[in-house]
Protein backbone atom coordinates (compact mmCIF):
# COMPACT_ATOMS: atom_id res chain seq x y z
CA UNK A 1 0.00 0.00 0.00
CA UNK A 2 1.32 3.44 -0.95
CA UNK A 3 0.96 6.49 1.26
CA UNK A 4 -1.02 9.42 -0.17
CA UNK A 5 2.21 11.37 -0.50
CA UNK A 6 3.98 8.54 -2.34
CA UNK A 7 1.00 7.97 -4.64
CA UNK A 8 0.80 11.70 -5.41
CA UNK A 9 4.51 11.88 -6.25
CA UNK A 10 4.31 8.75 -8.40
CA UNK A 11 1.32 10.17 -10.28
CA UNK A 12 3.10 13.48 -10.88
CA UNK A 13 6.22 11.69 -12.12
CA UNK A 14 4.11 9.52 -14.45
CA UNK A 15 2.34 12.60 -15.84
CA UNK A 16 5.62 14.46 -16.40
CA UNK A 17 7.34 11.43 -17.97
CA UNK A 18 4.55 10.90 -20.51
CA UNK A 19 4.36 14.61 -21.37
CA UNK A 20 8.14 14.80 -21.89
CA UNK A 21 8.39 11.56 -23.90
CA UNK A 22 5.35 12.14 -26.16
CA UNK A 23 6.93 14.62 -28.63
CA UNK A 24 9.95 12.35 -29.13
CA UNK A 25 7.98 9.25 -30.05
CA UNK A 26 7.67 8.38 -33.76
CA UNK A 27 4.32 8.97 -35.42
CA UNK A 28 1.96 6.02 -34.96
CA UNK A 29 -0.39 5.54 -37.95
CA UNK A 30 -3.70 3.71 -37.65
CA UNK A 31 -3.31 0.47 -39.67
CA UNK A 32 -6.29 -0.15 -41.95
CA UNK A 33 -6.03 -3.84 -41.06
CA UNK A 34 -7.38 -2.88 -37.63
CA UNK A 35 -10.88 -2.80 -39.13
CA UNK A 36 -10.69 -6.38 -40.45
CA UNK A 37 -12.28 -8.25 -37.56
CA UNK A 38 -12.52 -12.02 -37.53
CA UNK A 39 -16.29 -12.43 -37.23
CA UNK A 40 -17.98 -10.68 -40.14
CA UNK A 41 -21.15 -12.77 -40.15
CA UNK A 42 -24.50 -11.04 -40.48
CA UNK A 43 -27.64 -12.14 -38.65
CA UNK A 44 -31.17 -10.73 -38.57
CA UNK A 45 -30.05 -8.30 -41.24
CA UNK A 46 -27.36 -6.84 -38.97
CA UNK A 47 -23.84 -6.78 -40.39
CA UNK A 48 -21.05 -8.04 -38.11
CA UNK A 49 -23.73 -9.14 -35.66
CA UNK A 50 -21.44 -10.54 -32.95
CA UNK A 51 -19.34 -7.41 -32.58
CA UNK A 52 -22.43 -5.18 -32.77
CA UNK A 53 -24.73 -7.05 -30.37
CA UNK A 54 -21.99 -7.66 -27.80
CA UNK A 55 -22.12 -3.95 -26.95
CA UNK A 56 -25.41 -4.51 -25.12
CA UNK A 57 -23.69 -4.94 -21.70
CA UNK A 58 -22.33 -1.39 -21.97
CA UNK A 59 -25.88 -0.07 -22.35
CA UNK A 60 -27.21 -2.21 -19.49
CA UNK A 61 -24.47 -1.15 -17.06
CA UNK A 62 -24.69 2.48 -18.19
CA UNK A 63 -28.44 2.75 -17.62
CA UNK A 64 -28.24 0.73 -14.39
CA UNK A 65 -25.49 2.97 -13.06
CA UNK A 66 -27.35 6.18 -13.93
CA UNK A 67 -30.50 4.95 -12.19
CA UNK A 68 -28.43 4.01 -9.15
CA UNK A 69 -26.82 7.47 -8.95
CA UNK A 70 -30.26 9.07 -9.22
CA UNK A 71 -31.66 6.91 -6.42
CA UNK A 72 -31.81 7.82 -2.74
CA UNK A 73 -29.75 4.75 -1.84
CA UNK A 74 -26.70 6.16 -3.63
CA UNK A 75 -26.39 9.09 -1.22
CA UNK A 76 -25.09 7.04 1.67
CA UNK A 77 -22.39 5.51 -0.56
CA UNK A 78 -20.56 8.85 -0.81
CA UNK A 79 -19.06 10.85 2.05
CA UNK A 80 -19.62 13.98 -0.03
CA UNK A 81 -22.26 14.36 -2.72
CA UNK A 82 -19.77 16.01 -5.10
CA UNK A 83 -17.91 12.69 -5.30
CA UNK A 84 -20.73 11.44 -7.53
CA UNK A 85 -19.77 13.70 -10.45
CA UNK A 86 -17.12 11.46 -12.07
CA UNK A 87 -19.46 8.47 -11.89
CA UNK A 88 -22.19 10.30 -13.79
CA UNK A 89 -19.69 10.70 -16.65
CA UNK A 90 -18.50 7.11 -16.31
CA UNK A 91 -21.97 5.61 -16.71
CA UNK A 92 -22.97 8.10 -19.40
CA UNK A 93 -19.77 7.08 -21.18
CA UNK A 94 -20.68 3.41 -20.83
CA UNK A 95 -24.09 4.06 -22.38
CA UNK A 96 -22.55 6.13 -25.18
CA UNK A 97 -19.97 3.38 -25.79
CA UNK A 98 -22.77 0.93 -26.53
CA UNK A 99 -24.07 3.14 -29.33
CA UNK A 100 -20.69 4.39 -30.56
CA UNK A 101 -19.13 0.94 -30.72
CA UNK A 102 -22.21 -0.60 -32.34
CA UNK A 103 -22.21 2.19 -34.95
CA UNK A 104 -18.54 1.56 -35.67
CA UNK A 105 -18.83 -2.21 -35.95
CA UNK A 106 -21.75 -2.02 -38.37
CA UNK A 107 -19.29 -0.73 -40.97
CA UNK A 108 -15.76 -0.41 -39.53
CA UNK A 109 -13.75 2.57 -40.79
CA UNK A 110 -11.51 5.29 -39.42
CA UNK A 111 -14.36 7.83 -39.60
CA UNK A 112 -16.65 5.64 -37.51
CA UNK A 113 -13.87 4.62 -35.15
CA UNK A 114 -13.90 8.16 -33.77
CA UNK A 115 -17.35 7.52 -32.29
CA UNK A 116 -16.13 4.28 -30.74
CA UNK A 117 -13.11 5.85 -29.07
CA UNK A 118 -14.70 9.09 -27.88
CA UNK A 119 -17.08 7.47 -25.35
CA UNK A 120 -14.26 5.28 -24.03
CA UNK A 121 -12.18 8.27 -22.91
CA UNK A 122 -15.34 9.62 -21.23
CA UNK A 123 -15.25 6.44 -19.14
CA UNK A 124 -11.54 6.18 -18.40
CA UNK A 125 -10.63 9.78 -17.61
CA UNK A 126 -13.43 10.36 -15.06
CA UNK A 127 -12.49 7.05 -13.43
CA UNK A 128 -9.00 8.46 -12.88
CA UNK A 129 -10.57 11.63 -11.43
CA UNK A 130 -12.79 9.52 -9.16
CA UNK A 131 -9.80 7.60 -7.81
CA UNK A 132 -7.91 10.86 -7.20
CA UNK A 133 -10.91 12.22 -5.30
CA UNK A 134 -11.32 9.09 -3.19
CA UNK A 135 -7.66 8.30 -2.52
CA UNK A 136 -5.73 11.56 -2.67
CA UNK A 137 -7.85 14.70 -2.41
CA UNK A 138 -11.52 15.33 -3.20
CA UNK A 139 -11.07 18.95 -4.26
CA UNK A 140 -8.16 18.26 -6.59
CA UNK A 141 -9.92 15.30 -8.15
CA UNK A 142 -12.96 17.44 -8.86
CA UNK A 143 -10.82 20.20 -10.36
CA UNK A 144 -8.99 17.70 -12.55
CA UNK A 145 -12.21 16.09 -13.82
CA UNK A 146 -12.94 18.67 -16.58
CA UNK A 147 -9.24 18.86 -17.49
CA UNK A 148 -8.98 15.08 -17.89
CA UNK A 149 -12.19 15.03 -19.94
CA UNK A 150 -10.88 17.76 -22.25
CA UNK A 151 -7.50 16.04 -22.66
CA UNK A 152 -9.11 12.67 -23.41
CA UNK A 153 -11.58 14.16 -25.88
CA UNK A 154 -8.84 16.21 -27.55
CA UNK A 155 -6.73 13.07 -28.05
CA UNK A 156 -9.51 11.44 -30.06
CA UNK A 157 -10.20 14.48 -32.22
CA UNK A 158 -6.49 15.10 -32.76
CA UNK A 159 -6.18 11.57 -34.13
CA UNK A 160 -9.30 12.06 -36.27
CA UNK A 161 -7.97 15.32 -37.76
CA UNK A 162 -4.58 13.73 -38.42
CA UNK A 163 -6.34 11.03 -40.45
CA UNK A 164 -8.20 13.68 -42.46
CA UNK A 165 -4.84 15.26 -43.30
CA UNK A 166 -3.52 11.89 -44.44
CA UNK A 167 -0.97 11.78 -41.62
CA UNK A 168 -2.67 9.55 -39.07
CA UNK A 169 -1.02 9.82 -35.67
CA UNK A 170 -2.15 7.84 -32.62
CA UNK A 171 0.56 9.07 -30.25
CA UNK A 172 -1.62 11.45 -28.22
CA UNK A 173 -4.51 8.99 -27.95
CA UNK A 174 -2.16 6.12 -27.04
CA UNK A 175 -0.50 8.30 -24.39
CA UNK A 176 -3.89 9.09 -22.84
CA UNK A 177 -4.75 5.39 -22.73
CA UNK A 178 -1.37 4.52 -21.18
CA UNK A 179 -1.66 7.32 -18.64
CA UNK A 180 -5.13 6.25 -17.50
CA UNK A 181 -4.02 2.64 -17.00
CA UNK A 182 -0.84 3.54 -15.08
CA UNK A 183 -2.71 6.13 -12.98
CA UNK A 184 -5.38 3.61 -11.99
CA UNK A 185 -2.76 0.99 -11.13
CA UNK A 186 -0.99 3.51 -8.89
CA UNK A 187 -4.12 4.89 -7.25
CA UNK A 188 -5.62 1.51 -6.44
CA UNK A 189 -2.74 1.03 -3.97
CA UNK A 190 -3.27 4.40 -2.25
CA UNK A 191 -5.25 4.50 1.03
CA UNK A 192 -8.99 4.23 0.24
CA UNK A 193 -11.83 6.20 1.84
CA UNK A 194 -14.27 3.32 1.27
CA UNK A 195 -14.56 -0.44 1.53
CA UNK A 196 -14.85 -2.78 -1.51
CA UNK A 197 -11.31 -2.15 -2.75
CA UNK A 198 -11.33 -5.71 -4.12
CA UNK A 199 -13.86 -4.69 -6.77
CA UNK A 200 -11.22 -2.45 -8.34
CA UNK A 201 -8.90 -5.44 -8.65
CA UNK A 202 -11.63 -7.15 -10.65
CA UNK A 203 -11.99 -4.04 -12.81
CA UNK A 204 -8.27 -4.21 -13.62
CA UNK A 205 -8.36 -8.00 -14.16
CA UNK A 206 -11.25 -7.85 -16.63
CA UNK A 207 -9.68 -4.89 -18.43
CA UNK A 208 -6.48 -6.91 -18.94
CA UNK A 209 -8.61 -9.88 -20.05
CA UNK A 210 -10.41 -7.65 -22.55
CA UNK A 211 -7.09 -6.55 -24.08
CA UNK A 212 -5.92 -10.17 -24.33
CA UNK A 213 -9.17 -11.24 -26.01
CA UNK A 214 -8.91 -8.32 -28.43
CA UNK A 215 -5.40 -9.40 -29.42
CA UNK A 216 -6.57 -12.99 -29.92
CA UNK A 217 -9.57 -12.05 -32.07
CA UNK A 218 -8.80 -14.33 -35.02
CA UNK A 219 -7.24 -17.10 -32.96
CA UNK A 220 -10.34 -17.48 -30.79
CA UNK A 221 -12.69 -17.36 -33.77
CA UNK A 222 -10.65 -19.96 -35.66
CA UNK A 223 -10.67 -22.25 -32.64
CA UNK A 224 -14.34 -21.88 -31.70
CA UNK A 225 -16.02 -21.16 -35.06
CA UNK A 226 -18.73 -19.57 -32.91
CA UNK A 227 -17.44 -16.39 -31.26
CA UNK A 228 -14.52 -14.08 -31.89
CA UNK A 229 -12.03 -12.60 -29.49
CA UNK A 230 -13.30 -9.09 -30.19
CA UNK A 231 -16.87 -10.06 -29.34
CA UNK A 232 -15.65 -11.56 -26.07
CA UNK A 233 -13.58 -8.42 -25.48
CA UNK A 234 -16.78 -6.35 -25.47
CA UNK A 235 -18.35 -8.69 -22.92
CA UNK A 236 -15.28 -8.59 -20.65
CA UNK A 237 -15.13 -4.79 -20.89
CA UNK A 238 -18.80 -4.62 -19.96
CA UNK A 239 -18.03 -6.64 -16.84
CA UNK A 240 -15.50 -4.00 -15.76
CA UNK A 241 -18.34 -1.48 -15.69
CA UNK A 242 -20.44 -3.87 -13.62
CA UNK A 243 -17.71 -4.14 -10.99
CA UNK A 244 -17.49 -0.33 -10.76
CA UNK A 245 -21.24 -0.27 -10.17
CA UNK A 246 -21.11 -3.12 -7.65
CA UNK A 247 -18.38 -1.29 -5.76
CA UNK A 248 -20.62 1.76 -5.42
CA UNK A 249 -23.69 -0.25 -4.45
CA UNK A 250 -21.99 -2.17 -1.66
CA UNK A 251 -19.25 0.03 -0.27
CA UNK A 252 -19.22 1.87 3.06
CA UNK A 253 -17.12 4.85 4.20
CA UNK A 254 -14.06 3.84 6.19
CA UNK A 255 -14.09 7.11 8.09
CA UNK A 256 -16.12 10.28 8.29
CA UNK A 257 -14.90 13.60 7.11
CA UNK A 258 -13.62 15.17 3.94
CA UNK A 259 -10.34 15.15 2.08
Amino acid sequence: MLSRRAATIALLITTAAILVALPFLPRIPQPLSYHEFADQRAWLGIANFGDVASNLPFAIVGVWGLFFLASNSSRRRFIESREQWPYWFIFLGMLATAFGSAYYHLSPSNARLTWDRLPMVIVFMPLVAAMIMERLNVTWGLRLLPILLVVGTASVFQWHLSELRGQGDLRFYAAVQLYSVIALLLLVFAPPRYTRNSDLYWVIAFYVLAKVLESADRLIFAASHAVSGHTMKHLAAGVTGYFVLRMLQKREPLRAGTA
